[in-house]
């Protein structure tokens, strides 16, 4: 018996297409691609002592499809797919479930964009969008194709969830107020974009971008989300960048996570918190640069002896222009807590993007 396939993202992609065909605007298809070889240089590690030691991956891939529809509007559709915990059969007689590991494709992005609303220099995103919480750190990283930025990857390295997303459902608003100043706010679910709401509370975000200098940029950023009728959860994020050298750009990423329901054994109520410091150096545009990060990770502050150090340094090299990217990287993770060895782990990524 064959298992029927679900036609929902034919059909949503051919909806998309359909409405490019009758619309006359600015159309764009894009395509972007990570993909990975990994080997461990230590194997005793928390993370290298695990049997598989050297590897290909597949870590994402992207399909954008973007349509400008005169001056002011603009449509975004983006699929991604990644292989992590897809559940694709449930067997009710044993109560059990299966897991896939194909690369899965899901909406990443789903939002329309209305420029110059009812103030000029302010745009509206209705939909799902970029959430305000990881895109500025983002984009000055700039080396998505090798690492998660700070928040982004939290949970990964420490396992203390920290309740952030890189999209979510709701409403984006923000601008410019002078080239010294510009401002977003936004309302979502909370429940990310790949879950539904599952309660009354929304999650409300708060940006402001200050630019005393050119090259120099400050971003203040907070959060605040009801848990429950007693308990509220809020972010704290500070960004600076600096970028007066040339072909040098310098950051910084700090932020605390304060959860009323984040209680210790003793009922006391912890913080997480973190810092990231990242870099790179363009020796020639979209040929050959160098990067370096260094994060700092405190999952519980009420806990001794849990904090995780991580270095990343690496070549980013295009020898056939910016649509394919060598990049060799090392990672570096060392445990404050004695009883865990440190990770090394070397890992080669090919960036495609056409």
């Amino acid at each position: 018996m064959h298992r029927k396939t679900s036609i929902r993202p034919v059909v949503i992609l051919s909806l998309v297409l359909l409405s490019a065909g009758v619309t006359s605007g600015q159309q764009t298809f894009n395509t972007t691609i990570y993909f990975d070889y990994t080997t461990f240089f230590s194997n005793t590690g928390p993370i290298t002592s695990a049997p598989k030691n050297n590897y290909f991956t597949f870590r994402r891939a992207y399909f954008t499809y973007e349509n400008r529809i005169g001056e002011k509007l603009r449509f975004r559709f983006r699929y991604d797919a990644d292989n992590t915990a897809n559940i694709t059969s449930v067997d009710f007689a044993k109560a059990s479930t299966k897991k896939d590991d194909k690369l899965r494709p899901f909406i990443k992005h789903l939002y329309f964009e209305w420029s110059d609303f009812l103030v000029p220099n302010a745009r509206l995103r209705v939909g799902m969008a970029d959430t305000l919480t990881w895109k500025p750190a983002e984009d000055k990283w700039n080396y998505r194709s090798v690492a998660k930025t700070l928040l982004d990857g939290y949970k990964d390295i420490t396992g203390e969830d920290i309740d952030t997303t890189s999209a979510d459902l709701g409403i984006w608003y923000g601008g410019t107020m002078s080239k010294y100043l510009r401002w977003a706010v936004q309302v979502t679910n909370g429940s990310h974009y790949s879950h539904v709401e599952t309660d009354k509370y929304k999650k409300f975000m708060g940006q402001l971008h200050l630019i005393p200098v050119a090259g120099l940029s400050v971003i203040g950023y907070y959060d605040y989300e009801k848990q429950n009728a007693a308990a509220a959860a809020s972010t704290y994020k500070l960004d600076g960048y600096f970028e007066m050298v040339k072909n040098l750009t310098f950051g910084l990423e700090w932020f605390i996570y304060d959860n009323d329901t984040k209680l210790t054994a003793a009922k006391e109520q912890y913080k997480a918190s973190g810092l990231s410091v990242f870099g790179n150096y363009v020796f020639k545009r979209d040929a050959l640069a160098v990067f370096g990060r260094f994060d700092s990770y405190e999952p519980n502050d009420k806990v001794g002896n849990n904090k995780v150090s991580l270095v990343i340094a690496g070549l980013d090299w295009a020898p056939m222009g910016p649509s394919i990217k060598l990049q060799p990287n090392v990672w570096f993770l060392d445990y404050q807590d004695g009883a865990k060895k440190n990770d090394v782990i070397f890992q080669f990524t090919f960036f495609l993007t056409f």
